[in-house]
């Protein structure tokens, strides 16, 4: 009987989210993001909890124990009436997260799909499409058309001194680096994509994958793609955002049809 387990790794610390903020802003994490009154974990832990192919679903939180401690504070009696299951991620990697999530997969399961915890508004005919296939195919990942012109740059980034004499008088902008970088060339974006989740597989696969001795990869599955073993492609969802960047709640919130917070955040109450 085709069941799916849905792994949805949570233990990131939204650094990218917080880029350039400082003070009490360094320590928000988007999961924590309103949307329509629920966080943005609970937003994506919905869009699994009532299908009826899906048998079991595992969020792993921080590896840290007291970190894992606040975020169950947080989460955890919400996601229990969801039917979710909590555990410890991994304490740097992604994969580490996965590979630990992987521990909780019932044996009834036939299927794993992995799914960005920060993907709250994936169309629900994304998810069927993907699940369907899965039935056919042992990987199957949902992906979009590169659209823009894609470069490769150079690694070291470029000096950039700032013209004004009282600016490097006071050292403003002294401590940040530089984020220029020069091309080193052009890509042929013909055949590449922009890859998103869930992505399924079968449970044995999966398991193979992460069984191999080099677990790094950006996703899993280049694990798979790593064992020789064929993964498909099917048309993803430009709706289907991942939240990175603070406006991306915005574009989700938008998207999802939700209002916004319905009173002032908590940084923002004084």
């Amino acid at each position: 009987m085709f069941s799916i387990a849905v792994i949805i790794p949570a233990a990131g610390l939204s650094r990218r989210f917080n880029d350039g903020n400082a003070g009490l802003l360094a320590s928000r994490n988007k999961l924590d993001e309103d949307l329509g009154g629920r966080p943005v974990l609970q937003r994506t832990v919905e869009l699994f909890n009532k299908r009826d192919d899906v048998g079991a679903i595992i969020v792993a939180g921080p590896h840290d124990d007291a970190a894992f401690a606040e975020f169950e504070l947080r989460h955890g009696d919400k996601l229990a009436l969801l039917g979710a299951t909590l555990c410890k991620g991994g304490k740097t990697h992604r994969y580490e997260t996965v590979k630990a999530a992987l521990g909780h997969v019932p044996e009834s399961a036939t299927h794993v799909a992995v799914h960005d915890a920060a993907r709250p508004v994936t169309p629900s005919e994304l998810i069927d499409r993907v699940f369907d296939l899965a039935q056919r195919h042992p990987a199957v990942i949902p992906a979009i058309p590169a659209g823009d012109t894609i470069k490769r740059v150079e690694a070291e980034p470029v000096e950039d001194t700032p013209d004004d004499p009282a600016a490097t008088i006071l050292g403003i902008g002294a401590d940040k680096p530089s984020e220029l970088r020069r091309v080193e060339e052009t890509v042929d974006r013909d055949r590449l994509v922009h890859v998103q989740t869930p992505q399924v597989f079968e449970k044995s696969l999966l398991l193979r994958a992460y069984a191999q001795d080099d677990l790094e990869s950006t996703d899993d599955a280049g694990l798979v793609e790593r064992l020789g073993e064929p993964v498909v492609v099917t048309p993803g969802d430009p709706a289907n955002v991942k939240i990175t960047r603070p406006a991306d709640v915005r574009l989700a919130r938008a998207l999802g049809g939700f209002g916004p917070p319905a009173e002032r955040a908590v940084h923002k109450r004084f």
